[in-house]
């Protein structure tokens, strides 16, 4: 690919974040499809398999923060591509644990790591900061459907692997597949980064730093971002042994779990455009108020499969499409020059919210042989988020004029 000596062109860097997004997302979808077959095979409850995932999603958040400083200081490319290795060894591990304590460091704290190098902080760092303003909410929202359309994807096709080859296998094909990713990061190789030197930047790190978590729309952001990620991943993991429990079929499951990513993309495709139209706040308030109608639908309805395929088509609109606002909602209020640290550590609150969703799925099933307590604990927190998320002030924040030297 030719590379423009400024600014990489958004066809390329919309194509291949999105592949990167597509690949990395898909296959971490469908994770939920090997919760009872995985368990059935070792002899471990539910809360084992949940509690690994839950790591996971800790260790994304925790990964995330550096990964995101990696990438601002030094680019993304090598970040992405190490994350593709890391993606790889962590599923050849999950596939071949013999015991909680491997599986845990494995699927949970090696692919965790790995997601954080290869999804949304490092590569909406990219967007933020070859893509015109203008146009970067609906960048940032073809980056997100694209997530969505890996998990359309991929979840079918793990489905099919898993009842074609048998768990462990499937788990090892989908650590070749990972190994794609490389190549696209290849093409979000960005000029400035090309040297191996470090961008020059106005603020340092901790400079950075103090002022976001001073702000008090930062800390509001992540309040909200903490409950997408208690629902998505509750709902993502749990839900197919839920509709099992509930005497449907696993192909049931499998459908739904692709129909959200089906949604999804049309969900965050919108959302990104409408971000450069209306206010982002009213926007992401509308979203989690509406996770909680859905939910509450769901739970009252009678429980068919036609139920379950319409409540993953709302469920799936709503899915990720809180990702383009928020971190959109950054870049305009903080700038681009930190903006993959910065969302790494909002997302670290989402990954906080997404260990609780996964662990309290599996630790309250296997109490009370029940999900109930955690979808209603799902419905509160989607009221709490859409008021916390209308207080934000989007405009860009105001600095002092940096001091020159003599």
């Amino acid at each position: 690919m030719v590379f423009s000596p400024a600014r990489l062109s958004m066809r390329q860097v919309v194509l291949c974040g999105a592949m990167v997004v597509t690949l990395s997302m898909g296959i971490r979808h469908g994770f939920g499809l090997w919760l009872q077959p995985i368990t059935q095979a070792q002899g471990w409850t539910r809360e084992t398999f949940a509690f690994a995932l839950a790591v996971q999603n800790l260790a994304w958040g925790v990964f995330g923060v550096f990964a995101g400083m990696l990438a601002d200081r030094f680019g993304a490319f090598r970040v992405l591509a190490g994350g593709a290795v890391l993606y790889a060894l962590g599923l050849v591990g999950m596939a071949l644990s013999p015991n909680a304590f491997l599986f845990a460091l494995t699927a949970g704290v090696l692919i965790g790591a790995a997601q954080a190098a290869t999804t949304y902080a490092v590569v909406y760092g990219i967007i933020g900061r070859q893509i015109d303003p203008s146009k970067r909410s609906w960048a940032m929202g073809v980056a997100a459907a694209a997530g969505s359309f890996g998990q359309f994807l991929m979840v079918p096709v793990e489905g099919f692997l898993i009842s074609g080859l048998g768990w462990q296998q499937a788990l090892l094909v989908l650590a070749a597949l990972v190994l794609l990713i490389g190549p696209f990061a290849w093409g979000l190789r960005e000029p400035g980064f090309q040297s191996g030197q470090p961008a020059p930047r106005e603020q340092t790190i901790v400079q950075a730093l103090r002022e976001a978590f001073r702000y008090p729309s930062f800390q509001l952001l992540m309040a909200g971002y903490f409950v997408c990620g208690f629902q998505v991943v509750f709902i993502g993991v749990h839900m197919p042994s839920y509709l099992k429990d509930e005497g449907l079929s696993p192909q049931v499951a499998s459908y739904a779990l692709a129909l959200i990513g089906l949604f999804n993309v049309f969900g965050t495709y919108a959302v990104g455009v409408l971000g450069q139209k209306f206010a982002r706040r009213k926007i992401l308030a509308a979203i989690y108020f509406g996770r909680s109608v859905a939910i509450v639908a769901f739970l009252w309805a009678p429980l068919t499969p036609a139920s379950v395929y319409l409540f993953s088509a709302v469920i799936g609109l709503l899915w990720l499409s809180t990702v383009p606002p928020t971190n959109a909602t950054l870049a305009q209020i903080f700038g681009v020059a930190h903006l993959s640290m910065l969302s790494g550590f909002v997302f670290f609150s989402h990954q906080i919210g997404s260990f609780m969703g996964v662990w309290l799925g599996g630790l309250l099933y296997d109490r009370t042989g029940s999900y109930d307590i955690v979808w209603w604990l799902a419905i509160a927190l989607g009221v709490f988020a859409a008021l916390v998320n209308l207080p934000v002030r989007e405009a860009p924040i105001r600095r002092a004029p940096l001091a020159q030297p003599a």
